[in-house]
């Protein structure tokens, strides 16, 4: 498996608390890119920039991602362009949410 791909597993097992679909599947992870020295830089975003969670979020992603063995450090960036919008939702989280 790719490194790639483990991060993306990572981050799947991450829910947004107020909607029962994982972030990456909910369109809240911008870009994902990996360096030859396996430092993980990611671009994320929030439903809203008042979200509960606007602090804890970015940071249990950051840490999740660290988590993985062959990950020599992880930088997360939360930015708000392009604002997150439902449309952003991949299909099966649509589904998950009858949208």
């Amino acid at each position: 498996m790719e490194l790639k791909d483990k991060v993306i597993a990572e981050i799947k097992k991450i829910y947004d608390p107020e909607i029962p679909v994982n972030i990456y599947e909910l369109g809240l992870i911008y870009d994902i890119k990996i360096d030859k020295e396996n430092i993980v830089d990611i671009k994320m975003t929030l439903t809203t920039p008042n979200c509960p969670v606007a602090e804890s979020l970015p940071k249990e992603v950051e840490e999740s991602v660290k988590e993985i063995k062959e990950v020599k450090d992880a930088k997360l960036e939360l930015v708000w362009d392009p604002p997150w919008d439902k449309s952003m939702m991949s299909e099966a989280a649509k589904l998950e949410l009858n949208l």
